[in-house]
């Protein structure tokens, strides 16, 4: 028997749902029987009354290449001579229901043909040699809470193109996005999802190989070539991972061998109306294994750093975007989604586990507790959270018309309320730049040059609050139309000397941020904040403090919302002395009329919102400007 096939063991793990390893076994194997090569296939399919292997390799031919049943595991194995690497493959299922027969890819499939094609590919994993130890062995510094954390968020397919509006490859994108990553100052890219979808329109939120990196682009190994070289440029790499549902595409795993196996059979628990998707069996144990068996091999495998679950909310809610009556309680009638919290649970602890230096972030767009937090204690056990409240207020505040903006000025300030009570990233994503919403540059309300003071305003704003900070492709300098997945970013537009202006500003800005401990130190604690004067509204100015591990760490932080210069505005200040303005968003260099402070103030010793001392600054037009005491 080959060494690639299932024990006894494998088996129960599998059913108990923690075989979280199953990558190992399942899917498509290179083997060896009997002195013979060839490949050992094993696939999950306990309604099927009959399951070949199909392929190029016996004509597409059922019946020719039949697996055997594992008895009431319902996974179905065997070995096949003569395959080999690249060999293109599905799994013809016959259901012991409804005469239903159908072609699948596999599930556990490691490559798969370019779409619009839908085989699976034999392929293995090996042979790659990885030289990113020296990035490993660091990583759990560079990614903890009091670590500068600033990503940017990239789809692939359409950062840049080649000639002809082709999409570049794996090997390309490493050298291309690690050199521009590493200029602008980012700690990590984030991508949206990878593994293979048949549709692009979809961006890879709706997955069929879970395993495999999309073919688009080229190999796993050319995937594995990615990655390691921006961890070489000490360039960190989230994943965007999909476990809310999939897409009814004949080949996936809807509907798989007759019977609503990965998805439950109810619609009101296993259907997206709005997505037209289903949603997995959080309940089912094997189920489990598969998904947190995915989970564990992109961190394994490809050594990524982290993963940013998609939907959450979705998972977390049985009424999710249903109306009464298109849902169904929980056992105890409630709406939570009993079954999913205890999958997140349980896979947070076990990647945590595995790999204790990687993050999960949570896309989850509700106020639920403890997003956050660990399970011990209560929480779902997610290392960080997306803010999405900040994001919708801020963006809803911003494209006020600036004489407005007093009466909204609740917006900025409600979130100190909240701002500690979950590992905040604030996100400025790609599902704010499409479907109509328009770029970041045309949501900035008023003329040409107060849409870009207002975006360079917002996005300093967004580097000077507590938290860890997410930008999406396109918003560093100013894309102005909302974001086409089936073209190239217009960098031409950065020959223009204001979109040039607001990229230098965020080139600088993550500078500021990774170079100035107060400003990500405490990102995750109260002490790492103090206001200064909130309630400044009839100016539409916020000042607040930022903290460090020690007070000469402090910086002083203005806002003005408003395209109104305020001379001789008065800011408390924690000490005296001379306070040096280290970033000013309306410097001339970043395409602002150059309104500041000289480069400095020095504090008068007069009492002023509660702090001994007093500066009287200039705070600029629709502008941020920070202030470090000198040493």
């Amino acid at each position: 028997m080959s060494s690639a096939a299932l024990t006894e063991f494998d088996l129960h793990l599998w059913n108990e749902g923690t075989h979280f390893h199953a990558y190992e076994k399942m899917g498509a194997h290179c083997s060896e029987q009997n002195g013979t090569t060839g490949v050992h296939y094993a696939v999950w399919a306990p309604n099927a009354q009959r399951v070949s292997v199909i392929g190029e390799f016996n004509g597409w031919q059922p019946h020719v290449n039949e697996l055997c049943s594992n008895g009431v595991s319902g996974i179905w194995e065997g070995f096949v001579p003569g395959c080999r690497q690249g060999t293109l493959y599905k799994y013809f299922i016959e259901s012991r229901y409804n005469g239903y027969r159908v072609a699948k890819a596999d599930p556990f499939g490691f490559a798969a043909e370019t779409r619009p094609q839908t085989a699976s590919k034999v392929w293995g994993l090996g042979g790659f040699e990885w030289h990113d130890q020296e990035w490993l062995r660091y990583r759990r510094d560079s990614q903890s809470l009091n670590a500068p954390l600033s990503i940017y968020e990239v789809h692939l397919g359409s950062w840049r193109r080649s000639e002809g509006n082709h999409w570049l490859s794996y090997q390309d994108l490493a050298y291309q996005l690690a050199d521009y990553v590493h200029e602008m100052g980012f700690t990590h890219v984030e991508l949206l999802p990878i593994t293979e979808h048949p549709f692009d329109g979809s961006w890879g939120y709706q997955t069929v190989g879970y395993f495999a990196p999309t073919s688009r682009f080229g190999s796993p190994q050319d995937f594995m070539y990615f990655i390691d070289h921006l961890h070489q440029r000490g360039i960190g790499v989230i994943l965007d991972w999909v476990p809310a549902h999939f897409p009814r595409d004949e080949h996936g795993l809807g509907y798989f061998d007759g019977t609503h196996l990965y998805e439950h059979a109810d619609p009101r628990q296993g259907l997206h109306r709005d997505w037209g998707t289903f949603i997995f069996n959080f309940g089912r144990r094997e189920v489990q294994s598969f998904l947190i068996s995915n989970a564990l091999y992109w961190l394994d495998k490809f050594h990524i750093d982290g993963l940013r679950v998609d939907a959450v909310a979705s998972m977390l809610y049985l009424d999710y975007s249903r109306k009464p009556g298109e849902w169904t309680p929980n056992q105890f009638g409630g709406r939570e989604n009993l079954e999913a919290i205890s999958f997140l649970k349980r896979l947070n602890e076990q990647v945590y586990a595995e790999f204790p230096d990687v993050m999960t972030l949570a896309e989850e767009s509700t106020s639920w507790p403890a997003v956050s937090r660990p399970t011990y204690s209560g929480g779902l056990g997610f290392g960080y959270k997306w803010d999405m409240g900040w994001m919708h207020d801020t963006l809803e505040y911003i494209a006020e018309d600036p004489i407005h903006r007093k009466f909204h000025h609740g917006r900025l300030t409600f979130r100190q309320v909240y701002a500690f009570s979950e590992n905040f990233v604030l996100p400025l994503s790609h599902d704010e730049v499409v479907h109509g919403k328009g770029s970041l540059l045309r949501k900035m309300p008023g003329d040409r040059w107060q849409q870009f003071a207002n975006l360079r305003l917002l996005l300093g704003y967004m580097f000077a609050l507590p938290a860890k900070k997410l930008l999406f492709m396109g918003g560093e300098f100013g894309q102005e139309h909302e974001w086409n997945h089936d073209a190239a970013l217009d960098w031409k537009a950065i020959e223009n000397p204001q979109h040039r202006g607001l990229q230098r500003l965020v080139r600088d800005l993550n500078t500021i941020y990774r170079g100035q401990r107060a400003l990500h130190s405490k990102d995750c604690e109260p002490a790492g904040f103090e206001w200064i004067d909130c309630n400044d509204a009839e100016a539409s100015v916020l000042s607040f403090l930022r903290k460090g591990w020690d007070e000469a760490d402090d910086l002083i932080v203005v806002c003005n919302f408003t395209p109104q210069t305020r001379h001789n505005y008065k800011v408390g200040a924690p000490r005296g002395g001379f306070w040096e303005e280290i970033l000013n968003t309306d410097a001339k260099l970043y395409g602002g009329s150059g309104q500041g402070n000289l480069g400095g103030i020095e504090t008068a010793p007069l009492p002023m919102h509660g702090r001994p001392y007093l500066l009287n600054i200039t705070a600029p037009p629709l502008g941020m400007a920070i202030f470090r005491r000198a040493r």
